[in-house]
């Protein structure tokens, strides 16, 4: 199957690339394989962040051209996509800044001679990548990677090509040598063709269970180390002394940004009964005043799913939670009226542990709500996922917040806010949200060998 551009707002087909010949693949890999060998490992910290900052750079410089292909290819609203470029410059910016220090050695105390730690690049990296955020996924995985003297090499989704091709042309203009940054129009059987390969020394994922399950077996298989970066079911909790207002707020922005496709959106909604009530009443009119329209008009607030298909299997998970026993208190249904993939804003309550809909991951506007009678039981219902990506936490007794957030079983815990990304702030979940860390230092020191160099 070709990677084809589709407008999800207007449902038209905007433009198909076709999937690269396995000639054509061994020719990215050799290239990839001598510009680490030969040139990229061998360049200083300063080189490297030199193209990096200079990537930042150009998309300051032109955010709208690369705004735009996101709005374009995958329906976010364009206000949102801005915000997206802006972040992945911050991410290229501050491994240029941070890198060098995150991989200085590291002396050992040890009662005779001296011992270090070095950190060292390992080669040739492959990265699968989703659709979702077509920038900011690649720029998370990229930058960290190159900045450690690796080269990287990406599949991304088929649904975004025209962004796959505009990151790979933004790094070579920004003056990467050919094969330090690659990208992939690859088959599914092409993508275990290079896990196999030998010149490939790991492989990072962030997409679904599912993918994530294939990758890492086949990347097990050839004894290769890998990160997971998997799908979430965030509980956002509220307990009796929230402030109300600014819960009913992050809710809002939790659920609706990116139209709910983010695997981080606040997904189940977990009130103690003394505010749910009220909670409940406002959100529900937050989300009823949603405008849906042309993502790329600034009074848009509702923007399309990602595609068609995305939309078909939202409602056909909402129909199971109903017919499992579900409340439909809002919305429900394709939005009609718009040709694009619209689904109306949804709220979803009564769910027990039969239903479905009480494990699933609901990647879309679609909120679950969930009515508990105190903070144990609050805690108790965030831990009963699958999952364990984030989670908030919402009330003003700060240091009841932490030992809150302590409790819950997930890599990420926000209190008084919903989930955000920043360079600075360390990315990933537990459970079947897979497993390794993104962004700050943490996410530098996946893809590197930490040798001992020992003298007696």
């Amino acid at each position: 199957m070709a990677y084809q551009s589709t407008n999800p707002y207007t449902g038209k087909v905007l433009q198909t690339f076709e999937q690269i010949t396995d000639a054509q693949l061994e020719d990215h890999l050799k290239q990839a394989s001598n510009c680490f060998e030969n040139i990229w490992c061998h360049t200083s910290f300063s080189e490297r962040a030199a193209v990096l900052r200079r990537a930042a750079t150009i998309l300051r410089e032109r955010p709208q051209e690369f705004a735009k292909l996101i709005t374009l290819e995958m329906g976010k609203l364009l206000p949102q996509s801005l915000g997206e470029v802006a972040l992945s410059a911050a991410i290229l910016d501050y491994y240029a800044e941070h890198a060098e220090r995150f991989l200085a050695p590291e002396k050992i105390a040890t009662p005779r001679g001296e011992a270090m730690v070095e950190s060292s690049p390992i080669g040739v990296l492959f990265g699968v990548e989703p659709w979702n955020y077509p920038y900011y996924q690649v720029a998370r995985f990229a930058a960290p990677n190159l900045m450690a003297g690796n080269v990287v090499m990406v599949k991304h989704a088929s649904s975004v090509p025209q962004c796959a091709l505009a990151f790979e042309r933004l790094m070579v203009e920004a003056g990467a040598p050919a094969g330090a940054y690659t990208n992939l129009f690859v088959s599914k059987e092409q993508v275990t063709q290079v896990i196999d390969d030998a010149r490939i020394r790991a492989v990072a994922l962030t997409g679904s269970e599912a993918a994530g399950a294939v990758v890492a077996a086949r990347a097990g298989q050839n004894l290769k180390k890998t990160t997971m970066e998997l799908g979430g079911s965030d509980a956002f909790i509220v307990l009796e002394d929230a402030d109300l207002d600014k819960a009913v707020k992050h809710a809002v922005s939790g659920r609706m940004g990116n139209s709910g496709q983010a695997c981080t959106a606040s997904k189940r909604f977990i009130v103690v009964d003394s505010l749910a009530d009220r909670f409940l009443e406002r959100f529900q009119a937050a989300l009823e005043n949603f405008k849906p329209g042309d993502p790329m008009d600034k009074q848009t607030t509702l923007a399309p799913l990602s595609s068609l298909e995305a939309l078909k299997n939202l409602l056909a998970q909402v129909d199971g939670a109903v017919a499992g026993g579900a409340r439909l208190l809002l919305g429900g249904a394709r939005i009609a009226g718009l040709d694009g993939a619209f689904m109306q804003p949804t709220i979803l309550t009564n769910i027990d542990k039969a239903n479905p809909a009480y494990l699933q991951e609901f990647f879309g506007p679609v909120a679950l709500f969930f009515r508990v009678p105190d903070e144990d039981s609050a805690v108790a219902l965030a831990n009963d996922s699958p999952f364990g990506l984030g989670g908030s936490v919402f009330t003003q007794d700060v240091e009841r917040g932490k030992r809150v957030a302590r409790r819950i079983d997930t890599g990420m815990v926000f209190i008084n806010s919903d989930l955000t990304s920043s360079p600075e702030l360390p990315f990933g979940g537990v459970k079947n949200s897979g497993y390794g860390r993104e962004l700050s230092g943490a996410g530098i020191q996946e893809f590197v060998n930490k040798k001992l160099i020992r003298v007696s």
